[in-house]
């Protein structure tokens, strides 16, 4: 079985980015995006939104495929893989502070209702989701796949590929299982996002939260991708934890969801 090439790994202390188109294009790209998703609301022409989307993914791909033949040749050396980690880690916690930015907008609404929703939480006329059916599943298929993926892990580090790849597996799917979930709660709903302050914290912090879902299980299914392709050891396998790491946050941010906001 093949593995990871660790003969760079001590031989450098800092890591020297090859030169990468990747960067400059994905910034222009971002700044179309932006231009385009105004032009969008204004004119509803979604053309260009669409064709710079596609683009972005394009760029992306490229990008993240770059980054993962660096780490599978042995250029990432120690400090590069501890900078890693760090860099990802306050990423989680800039995405810790996304949501405590909802769960704020929530409090300020709901625990001083403004007269205009009718001095009541949730306002008047708005009947808020039964939280024991589908919320209550929900947190039970998230809490099932955070202990999935923490056995593939495991079974990584034991050196049971095949079945770290079937654990890894069935995470994907209780993620996908989510998702189906959510938009069938998304579409029985009682209320929409234009319904008053209530309808529009509920859905842009479950939105988003769903988004992150969707982001975190193609995260595993792109480690579970490369596991196969004998990219991973139990001794190097940095984007796999990455995806574990990313995939209990998600998990974190349901439970609060659930508690404070069904």
């Amino acid at each position: 079985m093949k593995t990871s090439n660790f003969k760079n790994l001590y031989t450098h202390k800092f890591h020297l980015v090859s030169v990468s188109p990747w960067p400059f294009l994905i910034s222009w790209n971002l700044l179309l995006f932006m231009m385009n998703f105004i032009k969008m609301i204004h004119h509803k022409s979604m053309i260009w939104l669409i064709f710079c989307t596609i683009l972005i993914l394009f760029i992306l791909f490229q990008w993240w495929r770059d980054t993962s033949r660096e780490h599978t040749i042995g250029e990432h050396s120690i400090s590069t893989y501890i900078n890693l980690k760090m860099g990802f880690l306050l990423f989680i916690l800039s995405e810790i502070f996304f949501f405590l930015s909802f769960f704020w907008t929530y409090f300020h609404s709901s625990l001083n209702p403004f007269p205009e929703i009718g001095s009541n939480w949730p306002p008047m006329n708005i009947i808020s989701l039964n939280p024991s059916f589908i919320p209550f599943l929900n947190t039970t298929i998230l809490l099932s796949s955070s202990i999935t993926v923490t056995i593939a892990h495991h079974m990584m580090l034991n050196k049971k590929f095949k079945l770290s790849m079937i654990w890894l597996f069935i995470t994907i799917t209780l993620g996908a299982i989510f998702t189906f979930f959510q938009l069938f709660e998304y579409f029985y709903a009682s209320f929409s996002f234009s319904d008053s302050v209530y309808g529009s914290i509920f859905f842009m912090a479950t939105g988003f939260h769903g988004l992150h879902v969707i982001i975190g299980t193609l995260f595993l299914l792109i480690a579970m991708i490369r596991m196969y392709l004998f990219h991973y050891s139990p001794y190097n396998m940095l984007s796999f934890e990455f995806s574990i790491w990313y995939w209990h946050f998600v998990d974190t941010i349901w439970l609060f969801l659930f508690m404070l906001m069904y």
